[in-house]
């Protein structure tokens, strides 16, 4: 999946981005609207997510325009203007979703690719991850190893969803903390090394190969 994102805050759009490409998809930033336009019409974008209070095009201009150009392009606009009024005037402009700032990351997350899904040119998802023969479908929400369908609670799968996004890089608990669950990391509770022994009771423990490892002094990875 590839997004544009339009915003004029470089400390956030930075946040962002990380995020994002952490989730192993693309990005592209541009930090006013008229930069914002130019990408647009030069590039194809599965998202586009816009400020509205941007330099020389704001947000909601900038949306009319793309929607005029491109009808069915996903737009959601990030801001944060909260009033009723103002989501009003972004719903008019043609944004698909408005979420307001401070958000939480997972929900931009959740959002995008709600947004791509809906528009059915859209191929750009996997609707299934594997790592050698453990399988995750992320429209059923359903998993599966050598073919037997593994239970799994919410906390758990969300977890497994983001090992296998990472499969074969190590990721921390500090990134597990804050793009899974986005609580801010506390290095007094053990809850991550909890959830990742339920995790591979589940998905290791009656197979092999093995497929969750611990980096010592670093965090997991994901790999067959």
């Amino acid at each position: 999946m590839k997004i544009l994102l339009v915003e004029d805050e470089i400390s956030l759009a930075s946040f962002i981005r990380k995020g994002v490409e952490s989730e192993g998809y693309e990005i592209d930033l541009a930090y006013d609207g008229l930069m914002g336009q130019r990408m647009f019409a030069n590039n194809s974008y599965d998202v586009v997510v816009l400020d509205i209070n941007l330099p020389h095009i704001n947000g909601f201009e900038l949306c009319r325009r793309i929607k005029q150009e491109s009808p069915r392009q996903p737009l959601l606009l990030l801001t944060a203007l909260d009033s009723l009024s103002d989501k009003e005037s972004g719903f008019g402009a043609g944004a698909d979703d408005y979420l307001v700032k401070p958000f939480e990351f997972r929900e931009l997350i959740l959002r995008i690719k709600a947004l791509a899904r809906r528009n059915s040119s859209f191929t750009g998802i996997k609707t299934t991850l594997r790592v050698a023969d453990l399988e995750l479908d992320t429209e059923a929400h359903s998993v599966t190893r050598a073919g037997q369908l593994i239970e799994l609670t919410a906390r758990e799968y969300a977890l497994l969803e983001y090992l296998m996004i990472n499969r074969g890089r190590t990721v921390s608990r500090v990134d597990i903390a804050e793009k899974v669950w986005d609580l801010h990391f506390d290095t007094n509770t053990n809850v991550i090394e909890v959830y990742i022994n339920y995790l591979r009771k589940k998905i290791d423990k009656n197979f092999n190969p093995k497929l969750l490892h611990t980096v010592v002094g670093m965090g997991y990875v994901l790999r067959g």
